[in-house]
């Protein structure tokens, strides 16, 4: 089952256990899927739809910072709650020594030896991340090994 269906049907499944915070998760996570279908006027491959899964999370993570500057403590629990439930369809994420192993083999194939070509670096990295890291743990790692 893809991801696209997996949400699909655990949303009918919360609409029938009356599950409020999971239900209003995955109907903003299968609405933002959507219109990137339409934007693109295709259906969206896996990696499409773990990217947009890792879009909502940072969305999230963004509201609990602003949340805490504004002193909300219900807004960032309802945020956490939404995180976790968009969390569960990605993949395990790599441990650091997996994404640096992953980066030196893109940085040998790149042939890079300064910060200046670490977006070729990154156009070959993050393919084979599909969702176990985000951008911004791989441009770390980068960045370090090119230093």
């Amino acid at each position: 089952m893809d991801i696209k269906s997996s949400f699909q049907s655990d949303l009918k499944d919360a609409m029938r256990s009356g599950d409020e915070t999971r239900k209003s998760t995955l109907r903003m996570a299968l609405s933002a899927m959507k219109l990137a279908e339409v934007e693109k006027n295709a259906q969206m491959d896996e990696a499409a739809y773990l990217a947009i899964i890792q879009k909502e999370i940072k969305a999230r993570r963004e509201s609990i910072a602003d949340a805490e500057k504004a002193n909300r403590p219900e807004l960032i629990t309802q945020a956490e709650a939404e995180i976790t439930i968009l969390q569960a369809y990605l993949p395990t994420a790599l441990s650091e020594e997996e994404l640096e192993k992953l980066a030196k083999d893109a940085v040998a194939e790149a042939g890079a030896t300064s910060v200046r070509e670490m977006g070729q670096v990154m156009k070959i990295l993050m393919p084979r991340l599909q969702g176990r890291a985000t951008g911004d743990q791989a441009s770390q790692v980068v960045r370090r090994l090119l230093q």
